[in-house]
């Protein structure tokens, strides 16, 4: 399947080593809202976190019920961030909210021209009963009501 809509999203394509992996975001029909802007009217931040969404929302698909998707940082020390919120400030900033190992209050603010981002899948906080599904309310941002 592919994930092209009237000229809404460019390329876009995966392949998994096993097959019954599943589609990946880069394969599943995209969101009306997104779908509606073409991609040449969109800011690099808007495009880049509505594209990022998709991703978080299809990850968190794989994840059982004692995991929550966190997100791992390259190139220093700052460890990883479980995703409490995303946000973008066009035309170029792309913002991660979220607590570290430690429970922290954590902020990434990142120009999408250093974008590199590392999902995992990290133990739910134990004070939740059930774990915390951003990717999911993220998605639903982007969905038409």
């Amino acid at each position: 399947m592919s994930a092209k809509t009237d000229g809404a999203m460019p390329d876009a394509h995966a392949v998994h080593c096993d097959p019954c992996d599943g589609d990946g975001a880069e394969t599943r029909p995209l969101p009306s809202k997104v779908a509606r802007k073409p991609v040449e009217q969109k800011s690099p931040a808007e495009w880049a976190y509505e594209r990022l969404i998709l991703y978080i929302k299809a990850f968190e698909e794989q994840l059982d019920n004692e995991h929550e998707v966190a997100m791992g940082f390259t190139g220093g020390d700052a460890g990883v961030l479980r995703i409490e919120g995303m946000g973008h400030f066009a035309p170029d900033i792309v913002t991660f909210y979220g607590s570290d190992a430690s429970g922290a209050k954590t902020q990434l603010v990142q120009h999408v021209s250093q974008l590199n981002v590392m999902l995992r899948a990290v133990p739910k906080q134990a004070d939740r009963p059930e774990p915390a599904r951003i990717g999911f309310r993220l998605a639903a941002d982007l969905d038409d009501d």
